[in-house]
């Protein structure tokens, strides 16, 4: 069995190469500018917000959250018209590093439950390729196991979910070899 203090270092030079990765993917390379589209008047929209003094959330529109709702006249009214739409509102972003670091710390936690699962399934004398196929696999599953749902359900492209999965992969390849690496 692994001990997990053994694996502190592994769980931080995953998190690392996962973070840098991820900026190359997003900010360098040109593969996730097409996730999002632009609405037509997006500054009337904006000031429609603003007007409503909408703060940070999730909403959904038109709001039909219970049956009742979704089955009455007026709401089966409002869901055969469209459109359905849903709505992250933040306050702004002068800037990113909270959300760099958000992610970064995601990174980590994301790191220790792969530690956590290869503490208790790996043996200390495990060879690399043990470790990278359980590890590669825990952090595949960490970072792109949600991926397909927003395309269930939030109606988000599936080419947008096949490249964040696509992405999970890489993720994944980083944090097998950063545990193959540094954990045996």
């Amino acid at each position: 069995m692994l001990e997990m203090t053994a694996l502190w270092l592994p769980i931080f030079v995953s998190a690392v190469l996962v973070f840098l990765a991820s900026s190359v993917l997003h900010m360098v390379l040109p593969y996730h500018r097409s996730d999002y589209d632009k609405l037509p008047d997006e500054d009337r929209l904006l000031d429609a917000l603003r007007e409503q003094k909408a703060g940070a959330g999730n909403y959904v529109a038109p709001h039909l959250i219970t049956p009742e709702q979704r089955s009455s006249p007026q709401g089966k009214a409002k869901l055969e018209r469209g459109p359905l739409a849903f709505v992250t509102v933040i306050p702004g972003m002068a800037g990113m590093g909270k959300q760099l670091g958000s992610w970064f710390v995601y990174c980590l936690v994301g790191g220790f439950f792969v530690a956590y699962v290869a503490s208790f399934t790996l043996a200390a004398d495990s060879d690399y390729m043990a470790v990278f196929r359980l590890t590669g696999t825990v952090a595949f599953i960490w970072y792109a196991g949600g991926a397909a749902s927003e395309s269930i359900w939030m109606g988000r492209r599936w080419s947008t979910s096949a490249k964040h999965t696509f992405d999970g992969l890489i993720y994944g390849l980083l944090t097998a070899g950063a545990f193959g690496w540094l954990a045996i």
